[in-house]
């Protein structure tokens, strides 16, 4: 059988590293830029840091591709005249060398005359070199993943001058189709950034529509009004004031509270039923990127059913205990974990709001042990809560909260899509695979 030959695109070359474009290089990144690692620790002094100094850039400074200086990481001016050989430059690129590799970040006119600091490391972009895409090129996976090769360093990688000297590097030869690249990624980074504020937004906003409704504070229009049209009054309570035809109870009154499945690692299964454990929470949705299956007998009691409150109550984080999730008709007949609980209840969901309320979470912090972090079956049914007695009004409040998810959820997942795309978008522009400048004498875009 006769190998088949690759066919070679018009207007791109067989290279060591793959089919690249004609009028691209891969060359070492010493090429086009100079490398200055920042100064020893010894050469600043706990009296040099000062508030609202010159910021010190170390790698815990960079995140995301942008520098985020803190107060505690400032020198005086004094310092910093001493180690001016170590001042950032605009349009330098700061690299941190120890830890996670790709972290770095353009300087920008802001961050002009800011300090490199001993973690971190200047490379100083010649004139023939875009320092933005060559920021693109430093932060792509596959690049990290070659410096992380020729690094030093067992337990934490230590990058050197060296290593980034002898960095191949694919790069255009034309400097406007470099900065067109960075552009493009640029702009979907920007995308990225408004996503996430306005995903921020909407989270604060279901808080504090959460704080009015589930107590009670505001109340909606349908329920607001006593039969001879006058508002309804309110009333004190442990919890505070309520409305007047609110009541408090303890989960106990309201529904039960159902222990989780223990099982051995002799029970696990490629296949066979799913139990649910906290990494099967995320942002109080069902999550099933890390998933857990049994074979065997299973009483009935650990069956989750659809309207189920699923709770982590047992967990070395302590952050995650309380952590909740509503069982749908996709989890119905799944079993939970000897960590989780379930709560049952006609109120489910009213319930399910209440748990990511400062309500239920004031009450978790105030039983929780000083060493073990767990909530038991005694410590749920004490909780209490405001509750409508209406079963109508609680229905209401838990549409509007449903919505606001359901209008969180929908912006998460365009989040993440729009993270794939930016994934995608790197690999073809900083591969030639997809071209942004049409090539000199090309008459092909």
């Amino acid at each position: 059988m006769t190998e088949q030959k690759q066919v070679i695109p018009e207007g791109y070359k067989q290279t060591e590293v793959g089919v690249i474009p004609e009028d691209w290089d891969i060359q070492r990144l010493g090429v086009h830029a100079t490398f200055k690692t920042g100064p020893f620790g010894s050469a600043l002094h706990k009296s040099d840091y000062v508030d609202g100094g010159i910021p010190v850039v170390n790698p815990m400074q960079i995140i995301d591709g942008k520098v985020k200086p803190t107060s505690s990481m400032a020198i005086s001016d004094e310092a910093a005249k001493k180690l001016s050989e170590y001042r950032l430059i605009a349009g330098d690129i700061v690299i941190g060398r120890r830890g996670d590799m790709g972290r770095c970040a353009v300087i920008s006119e802001i961050e002009n005359g800011w300090l490199c600091g001993t973690g971190s490391m200047i490379v100083r972009v010649k004139e023939n070199a875009d320092a933005a895409f060559l920021q693109r090129v430093l932060s792509n996976p596959q690049t990290i993943t070659a410096i992380e090769s020729a690094s030093v360093g067992t337990t934490m990688i230590n990058l050197n001058q060296g290593t980034l000297r002898a960095l191949l590097i694919l790069i255009p030869r034309d400097k406007q189709e470099q900065t067109a690249i960075a552009n493009a990624l640029s702009d979907v980074d920007a995308l990225i950034n408004e996503l996430e504020k306005l995903i921020a937004k909407k989270q604060a906003i279901k808080t504090a529509t959460m704080q009015q409704l589930l107590t009670g504070k505001t109340r909606l229009p349908q329920f607001a009004l006593r039969e001879d049209g006058t508002p309804k009054g309110y009333k004190a309570s442990e919890l505070g004031e309520i409305p007047e035809d609110w009541e408090v109870v303890s989960l106990a009154e309201i529904g039960q509270t159902i222990i989780g499945l223990t099982y051995s690692p002799n029970d696990v299964a490629e296949h066979g039923t799913l139990v649910l454990r906290s990494s099967n929470v995320q942002n109080n949705v069902l999550a099933y990127d890390n998933n857990v299956y049994v074979n065997m007998d299973l009483p009935e009691r650990v069956i989750v059913k659809k309207g189920d409150i699923l709770i982590c109550v047992r967990n070395g984080s302590r952050q995650l205990i309380g952590k909740c999730a509503l069982i749908d008709k996709n989890a119905d007949g799944a079993a939970f974990g000897a960590f989780m609980s379930i709560f049952r209840t006609k109120s489910f969901g009213f319930v399910f709001y209440q748990f990511q309320s400062d309500i239920i979470q004031n009450q978790i912090n105030e039983i929780m042990g000083a060493t073990i972090n767990q909530i038991t079956n005694k410590d749920m049914a004490g909780f209490r809560i405001p509750l409508p007695t209406l079963q109508k009004e609680q229905v209401a409040i838990t549409s509007i909260l449903s919505d606001m998810d359901t209008e969180i959820q929908s912006l998460q997942q365009r989040l993440t899509k729009t993270r794939q795309i930016k994934q995608g978008m790197m690999q073809e522009l900083l591969t030639g695979k997809t071209r942004l400048v049409k090539p000199e004498g090309s008459v092909h875009a």
